[in-house]
C-alpha cells in the first residue's frame, strides 16, 4: 500500500477540530465546594436547639390484668392469645356447681328461718292466752282468800284453810308473770330492728346469705372488662385451679397508645408541655405520626427504681438522669401499635418561651386544653 501524501496529512491535520481544555468545570467546584459546606453550617447553626429527640422510648398502653372473683375449678375457656375481644365478651368460666349448691343451701336457710318465725308467732300468741288464764287463776284465788279471810274473822274456818288460800293467791301471781316474761321474750324475738324495719332479722340474714351465693354463681363466668387484645392466654387450661384474686389474663387495651420517652435531663431546659413531637418507630420504617408532650415526669427513672442509686459514697462518677416524657399521639396510626414497640421522638423546642407547666408537669393556663 502507497504511503500518503504529506500534503495530504497536512491538510487532515488542518480539518480536525482542537479539545479546548474545560476548565470551567473545575472552576464550578471549587466555588460549589464551599458553597454548599457554608450552606450546610448555616443550616446547622440556625436550627441548632431547635429541637431535642431520643430513642429511648417505646409504645405504652393500658394494660388490665383479669383475675377471677370466686375460686374454683376452669372448666371452660372461650378465648386465645393474641385474639381481639369486646367488653362484655366471655373469657372463662368456673365449675358453678358448688356455688349452685350453696344458693340451694341459702334458700333453705330462709325456709327455715321462715319457720323458726312462724314458730315464735305462734309461740307468742299462746303466751297471750297463758296470760289470760293467768289472770283468771289470780281472781279466783282472790276470791277465794277474801272469803277465807272473812270466814277466819268469824270463826268458821281454820288457820289452815287460810293460809292454802293465800298459797294459792300466791301461785296465781307467780303464773301471770311467768306468762308475761314469756310473752316479753316471744315479742323480743320477733321484733325487728333500724336496719331492716318490718322484717325478721333471722329472714334478712338467711337472704343476704343468698345474694351473696347468688352472685359467686354469676361470678364464675369471668367477662372482658374493655376492649383489646388477650396476652397470656396460656395461663388458662381446662381442669386448672383458678384462685380468687390471682390474675389469670391479661387484656391489652389497644384504642389508646402514648409514648413514654426518657430525655436527658440536659434536654428539659427548653421542653414545655404541649410542644409538637414527632414519633418513628424502628418498626415501621416509614411510618411518622404527629404528637405533643403531654406531661414530663415528676422523678427521674432511678429515683423509682427498686434500689435507687446511692451517691454519698467516696468514688462519685456523675450520671446523666433520664427523665420520662409522656408523649401524646394526635393521629390515628395506619399500622397497628404493639406495647412495648421502639419508638424515636423528636420534639420542637422552639416555643419553650410561650408556654410552661407547674412541678406536677401540668398543662398551662393558656392551653386547658392539654393534659
Amino acid at each position: 500500500m502507497a504511503e500518503a501524501d504529506p500534503a495530504q496529512k497536512l491538510a487532515a491535520q488542518k480539518t480536525t477540530p482542537v479539545v479546548a481544555p474545560r476548565k470551567w468545570r473545575r472552576t464550578a467546584a471549587l466555588i460549589a465546594v464551599p458553597l454548599i459546606i457554608a450552606a450546610i453550617a448555616g443550616y446547622l447553626w440556625l436550627t441548632s436547639g431547635r429541637f431535642v429527640s431520643t430513642d429511648n422510648a417505646y409504645v405504652q398502653q393500658d394494660k388490665v390484668a383479669v383475675s377471677a372473683d370466686v375460686a374454683g375449678r376452669i372448666v371452660d375457656v372461650a378465648v386465645k392469645e393474641n385474639q381481639r375481644v369486646k367488653a362484655g365478651d366471655l373469657l372463662f368460666r368456673i365449675d358453678p356447681a358448688p356455688y349452685r349448691i350453696a344458693v340451694d343451701q341459702a334458700n333453705a336457710a330462709i325456709a327455715a328461718a321462715q319457720v323458726n318465725v312462724a314458730t315464735l308467732q305462734s309461740s307468742y300468741r299462746g303466751t297471750s292466752a297463758d296470760i289470760t288464764a293467768a289472770q283468771d287463776r289470780i281472781a279466783a284465788a282472790q276470791q277465794d282468800f277474801d272469803r277465807q279471810t272473812a270466814l277466819m274473822k268469824q270463826g268458821f274456818t281454820t288457820r289452815a284453810r287460810l293460809e292454802q288460800a293465800e298459797h294459792g293467791l300466791e301461785q296465781a301471781r307467780a303464773a301471770l308473770a311467768n306468762a308475761s316474761a314469756s310473752a316479753d321474750e316471744a315479742r323480743a324475738k320477733l321484733a325487728t330492728g333500724a336496719a331492716v324495719p318490718g322484717q325478721s332479722p333471722a329472714i334478712a340474714a338467711a337472704r343476704v346469705q343468698r345474694e351473696k351465693a347468688q352472685l359467686d354463681l354469676t361470678r364464675t363466668a369471668v367477662f372482658a372488662p374493655t376492649s383489646g387484645t388477650i396476652s397470656q392466654a396460656d395461663r388458662l387450661q381446662i381442669g386448672q385451679m383458678m384462685i380468687s384474686g390471682l390474675p389469670a389474663v391479661s387484656i391489652v387495651a389497644s384504642q389508646r397508645a402514648w409514648i413514654e420517652a426518657n430525655f436527658k435531663e440536659t434536654d428539659l431546659d427548653k421542653m414545655r408541655v404541649g410542644q409538637p413531637a414527632t414519633v418513628s418507630f424502628d418498626a415501621y420504617g416509614n411510618l411518622t405520626l404527629k404528637g405533643h408532650v403531654q406531661s414530663i415526669g415528676a422523678g427521674t427513672g432511678s429515683e423509682f427504681s427498686v434500689l435507687p442509686a446511692q451517691n454519698a459514697t467516696g468514688n462519685w462518677v456523675k450520671v446523666t438522669q433520664r427523665v420520662p416524657v409522656r408523649i401524646a399521639i394526635d393521629e390515628a396510626s395506619p399500622r397497628q401499635l404493639i406495647a412495648g414497640l421502639s419508638a424515636k421522638v423528636t420534639v420542637d423546642v422552639r416555643n419553650h418561651g410561650k408556654r410552661s407547666f407547674g412541678a406536677r408537669g401540668t398543662a398551662p393556663l393558656c392551653c386547658p386544653g392539654l393534659t
